[in-house]
């Protein structure tokens, strides 16, 4: 391995749960710190997001960052990125790091776009001249080269992102950072976004990616790394730790742990088509894709979709509700989605169902995998020979064969 340009040693990260607040006012403030003197926090909890992790990349690579929500790899690339501090462990990073990290990070509402880019420009430490060089082509490829001199309070998500990873990629980092945050862009720009981080690692620059779309982590990674609970499982080539997460995390039924205030999956099944629950359909036999979600009071509402992956993610189908024109409720309250698969689609196998809600420009909720499922082969002339069929669907092709 050549000589990292990011070393991390013992890493952790703790946070305080139930700790005592300190009060509004200055005399609050100062009654609560006196009265607290000499003691802890009774009934606080220690959490720790991130423990004991080692990890060196070098330059060049291209490292996937994979795990469930709450396993520790915001945490992780926050504390990469300088945004929070380590409670324990040494950081080392050698060369300049731009982060995307949350819609808006690093971008000051009240400033233009030129002005912005001109801000994180010098925050990385360039010098006007070279930020000036790089202007142009930054704002061709976000795109929004209309709105460039108005305040980026007045842009919609999707403008935000495609901006703030146009200026982030192009200021030339050693080291580029990206959360799930990219996915609010459309497909076009996901597609173009992953381009230009391939580009940044063929270049000898170095990236660190995290995300849930799995299909995504293997096309641009070189190396992947696994964290649950806060700890380092697995690290390796993309294809071996995916297959590892995917294996490891699936499951008959989803329940979300936690109700995170936004719109969010609640639960996942499988159920036959009289509703009753389901654990190995046949293959010939139809069945439903069954979720329960939930939009708390103070949304407007949310789009909802699923995807059916292999084990190793690669994306089988996709559906939305809009693909049969079925508009998601805009109001808040708790709804159940009913995704109707029909029967001869799938061959059997096992797959993963992944879940999402979303609006335009922001993703409330992206389980993936939300659960595991396994296709048993069904009557039917495809299981009759002992080799099993390849592949993932069926699909009925007309046949003709004559005489030459």
């Amino acid at each position: 391995m050549k000589a990292p340009i990011l070393e991390i040693r013992g890493l952790g990260k703790s946070y305080r749960l139930g700790a005592g607040r300190l009060g509004n006012s200055l005399r609050e403030a100062l009654v609560e710190s006196f009265s607290s003197f000499g003691r802890r926090d009774a009934g606080a909890e220690t959490l720790w997001a991130l423990r004991d992790v080692s990890l060196a990349i070098a330059a060049g690579e291209a490292v996937g960052v994979i795990g469930r929500n709450g396993a520790g790899k915001s945490t992780l690339l926050k504390i990469l990125s300088r945004i929070t501090e380590p409670t324990e462990g040494e950081l080392e990073l050698w060369g300049r790091v731009a982060s995307l990290l949350e819609v808006g990070t690093g971008f000051h509402p009240e400033l233009t776009g030129r002005e912005n880019i001109y801000l994180n420009g010098t925050i990385l430490g360039m010098r006007r001249r070279e930020i000036d060089r790089r202007f142009d082509e930054i704002v061709a490829f976000a795109e929004v080269e209309r709105f460039v001199d108005t305040p980026v309070k007045r842009y919609s998500s999707g403008m935000y992102v495609r901006l703030a990873f146009a200026v982030a990629a192009h200021l030339e980092p050693e080291i580029l950072v990206v959360d799930e945050v990219l996915a609010v862009g459309d497909a076009a720009f996901q597609k173009k976004c992953l381009g230009k981080m391939s580009d940044i690692a063929s270049g000898g620059r170095t990236v660190l990616f995290v995300s849930h779309n799995m299909a995504a982590v293997q096309r641009l990674c070189t190396r992947a790394v696994l964290l649950e609970h806060g700890r380092l499982v697995a690290d390796g080539t993309p294809r071996d730790v995916v297959a590892r997460y995917l294996r490891e995390e699936g499951r008959p039924r989803y329940e979300a742990a936690t109700r995170s205030g936004k719109p969010q999956v609640l639960w996942a099944e499988l159920r036959d088509p009289q509703d009753r629950p389901l654990a190995r359909p046949l293959s010939t036999d139809p069945f439903v894709l069954t979720l329960g979600y939930l939009v708390p009071e103070g949304w407007r509402g949310a789009r909802v979709g699923i995807g059916v992956l292999s084990t190793d993610g690669v994306p089988i189908f996709t559906s939305d509700s809009r693909d049969a024109g079925v508009e998601a409720p805009g109001a808040s309250g708790e709804y159940v989605a009913r995704v109707s698969v029909p029967a001869d689609l799938l061959l059997a196998g096992e797959f993963h169902l992944s879940t999402c809600l979303w609006d335009e420009g922001e993703i409330f909720d992206w389980q993936e995998p939300a659960l595991t499922f396994a296709i048993e082969p069904g009557p039917s002339p495809l299981y009759q020979e002992t080799t099993r069929r390849k592949g993932f669907v069926h699909v009925p092709c007309a046949w003709r064969i004559g005489a030459a």
